[in-house]
């Protein structure tokens, strides 16, 4: 019997799936599969694709919604809610996506709010509106204002979170630890989840928050300090993050950074055939490589 997820069910550790192509640019869908059947094996809670770590901005409708299809039946029946991002910046397009996404059976959906040409906040509030009242599975609402150039306060996010009980929110702002302590005590039923290559996955817990949307690539390492700060083993925990924090404190310098050295690190691991990425990317040097193979190696990947 298919589960129907409700907003206090989407958390834990929901990864972003990064995006498999052959060496001329083409998707690599046997990569793409097995990934997904990889990422089921971790032990995360969830799996979200058409994030910025999906390089969405860099597929054609077509192959969007071939991998839409290829991602929800691939994952059919196993213990991972699936979500799919909303990212079109009409919010007629939205709206019709939204919908079509509910019907191909995901459980959840991101919303990432339009911030091309910079609308202002009355029509991205409508847009998010619009998109929530279309749907009954949960949506992640990202509050992206470095993206968005929307600042939203703590008190008008609580007034969504009342409106709407299928709301999730994850809160990107920078840093995001005391926004979301703010947003928690006006809005106390509401999911946040955090993502930012984790680099604040601790605080936020400790905040409140319900779970962190990293990459794909070393997800076992999220599972691992999730494990632990579930079962209140702290110190290990904390001493895991930390060990975790060089590496990804470094690479999350530059979105198109991460994203290649995480298809690099699926390349290594044998996951995925290619590291390579849509142009424009970003290029490593030797000296990365060197780096991830001791990330590899120190934690065991």
């Amino acid at each position: 019997m298919t589960k129907h997820y409700t907003a206090q069910d989407i958390g834990g550790v929901n990864p972003i799936v990064a995006m498999p192509f052959t060496t001329n640019g083409e998707i690599d869908e046997v990569s793409f599969v097995r990934l997904l059947e990889h990422l089921a094996t971790t032990g995360v809670q969830g799996a979200t694709l058409f994030g910025i770590a999906s390089e969405f901005p860099k597929l054609h409708d077509q192959e969007r919604d071939r991998l839409a299809q290829m991602f929800v039946s691939t994952l059919a029946g196993s213990p991972l809610y699936r979500a799919m991002s909303v990212t079109d910046h009409s919010t007629e397009l939205a709206v019709k996506r939204a919908r079509y996404y509910e019907r191909l059976g995901v459980d959840a959906l991101m919303l990432l709010p339009p911030f091309f040409l910079s609308p202002n906040p009355q029509a991205i509030q409508e847009h998010i509106f619009a998109v929530l009242e279309a749907v009954e599975i949960p949506v992640m609402v990202q509050y992206a204002p470095g993206e968005t150039g929307l600042p939203i306060t703590p008190e008008q996010l609580a007034v969504v979170a009342d409106r709407y009980p299928h709301a999730v929110f994850k809160i990107e702002c920078n840093p995001p630890v005391d926004y979301t302590r703010d947003f928690l005590k006006l809005a106390p039923q509401a999911s946040v989840l955090n993502g930012y290559a984790g680099l604040y996955m601790l605080q936020m817990l400790a905040a409140g928050g319900k779970g962190v949307m990293p990459g794909c690539s070393f997800a076992e390492v999220y599972v691992r300090i999730y494990q632990h700060w579930q079962r209140s083993e702290t110190a290990q925990a904390e001493a895991l993050h930390q060990a975790l924090l060089p590496f990804i404190q470094c690479w999350m310098t530059h979105c198109e950074y991460i994203i290649q050295v995480e298809k690099t690190i699926l390349m290594k691991r044998g996951i995925i055939v290619t590291d390579y990425c849509r142009r424009p990317g970003w290029q490593l040097p030797s000296e990365d490589h060197q780096i991830i193979d001791h990330f590899l190696s120190d934690f065991q990947l």
